[in-house]
């Protein structure tokens, strides 16, 4: 990616650090999200249209609203669990 933008690379590096951050949480645990990660970035490594990369950041981004969605449920969940007994 060194022949494409530094905006475009410094969007990838930044939903790379917030997806790895937010696996730390993740059900099945922080090494299987970081390896699934990395697999998924570096097998896009080689891309260098633009336009693509763009499409490549919206579908990251979109990834990560879902695991965000996914933690939310989870904790409705487990506190609709703890009160439900009340």
């Amino acid at each position: 990616m060194a022949s494409t933008s530094p905006i475009l690379r410094h969007q990838v590096i930044r939903i790379y650090k917030e997806l790895l951050y937010m696996g730390r949480d993740y059900p099945q645990g922080y090494n299987y999200f970081r390896d699934r990660l990395h697999r998924a970035f570096s097998s896009k490594a080689n891309v260098k249209d633009p336009e693509e990369i763009k499409k490549l950041i919206d579908r990251a981004e979109f990834v990560k609203k879902e695991i965000e969605a996914l933690y939310y449920l989870k904790r409705y969940r487990t506190l609709k669990h703890r009160y439900e007994g009340m």
